[in-house]
């Protein structure tokens, strides 16, 4: 009732109705709709409209679609020389709801496409040249858009910075947060030769500016072209792995994730790799990968999986990392986003 009160139903689905026929409908066939007289425009409406909702669907849901249509009309039957049709209304109001609920979903779909669209704009290329130095950066997404930060950074022509983080959830919240993460982060890096004071600072304007039960994890990690030295700077985020000829080496934990601590300290690693030596970093969607079993892929198949790979290249073991992460998963979605940078010493 509070809804009949309130009003404005028919200039309501008026509205809803020209926002439907103006996303359905292509402007060569608005066009045509202008010199039709009224019975024909109206008929050729709906058909254009039911047209372009049988399309925008999977065949599965086509085939529903169609059964449920047929069901709007409840016979035909044939009177002396006269045939009638009795026509369910409720299947036809029915219809029109679903075909408004799509058309917003479309249009959502179509923003988060836009936004994935701006986050490969945003990443870093999949090799960049280094001197001295191999680099294999990778990130996918779960779903349309990601809450994972893949970044590389010239800093200067001495420094050069790798970040790899990754913001609290998923979806959009998750990616508006990851490249406000990655503003900063580019922002502010040039002002501080300490890592430690980076992460400081980093976490005191993420902090100011978080959401609740909101935080981040990131690695950023320095090296210079022809040296063989890594400073890295690690907030809450898995510890790095230290691929060496005859071992696998955790690095020491770093500080708290961001925006947990609003006066949180963290302190710069160093390590420094030999010919061949490199150094993984990566996200939760590499160890909490999960099967149709419900299997986690888990730390222990990474550390015992590395070994045997030491001989290949960044980009050779990074290609390897996925494809075995992908023939855990089998059929199973994707449970989160999956990033993935290698550092390797030529």
């Amino acid at each position: 009732m509070d809804d009949i009160r309130r009003g404005g139903f028919f200039r309501t689905l008026r509205r809803d109705f020209e926002e439907l026929k103006e996303f359905m409908l292509s402007d060569e066939r608005k066009e045509r709709l202008k010199g039709m007289n009224r019975l024909k425009r109206r008929l050729y409406i709906a058909g254009w409209l039911l047209r372009s909702l049988f399309l925008k669907l999977t065949p599965a849901r086509r085939i529903l679609l169609f059964i449920a249509f047929l069901s709007i009309f409840n016979g035909i039957y044939y009177h002396g020389s006269q045939f009638s049709i009795e026509i369910n209304l409720a299947g036809f109001i029915l219809l029109f709801i679903l075909m408004l609920e799509l058309k917003d979903k479309l249009v959502a779909r179509e923003e988060l496409e836009a936004g994935h669209a701006v986050q490969e704009a945003l990443a870093p290329e999949r090799s960049p040249e280094v001197s001295g130095w191999k680099l294999w950066l990778f990130t996918r997404s779960a779903n349309e858009v990601g809450g994972d930060l893949v970044d590389f950074i010239r800093v200067d022509g001495d420094r050069l910075g790798v970040a790899l983080g990754d913001v609290a959830g998923k979806g959009l919240r998750a990616a508006l947060l990851t490249a406000k993460l990655q503003a900063i982060l580019r922002a502010i890096v040039p002002d501080f030769l300490s890592l430690d004071e980076l992460g400081k600072k980093l976490n005191q304007i993420f902090y100011r500016d978080r959401l609740p039960a909101m935080f981040a994890s990131i690695v950023y990690l320095e090296v210079r072209p022809g040296a063989g030295m890594i400073r890295l700077m690690n907030a809450g985020h898995f510890l790095p792995l230290i691929l060496r000829e005859s071992s696998v080496q955790m690095m020491e934990k770093g500080g708290p994730a961001l925006g947990i601590l609003p006066d949180a300290l963290f302190s710069e690693q160093r390590i420094e790799l030999s010919k061949g030596d490199k150094l993984l970093v990566y996200s939760d969607g590499l160890t909490e990968a999960r099967n149709e079993r419900g299997e986690f892929f888990g730390e222990q198949r990474l550390l015992e999986m590395l070994p045997p790979l030491y001989r290949f290249s960044a980009a050779e073991l990074g290609e390897r990392l996925v494809a075995e992460t992908d023939r855990f998963l089998g059929r199973a979605r994707p449970n989160d986003d999956l990033s993935i940078a290698i550092i390797e010493r030529e």
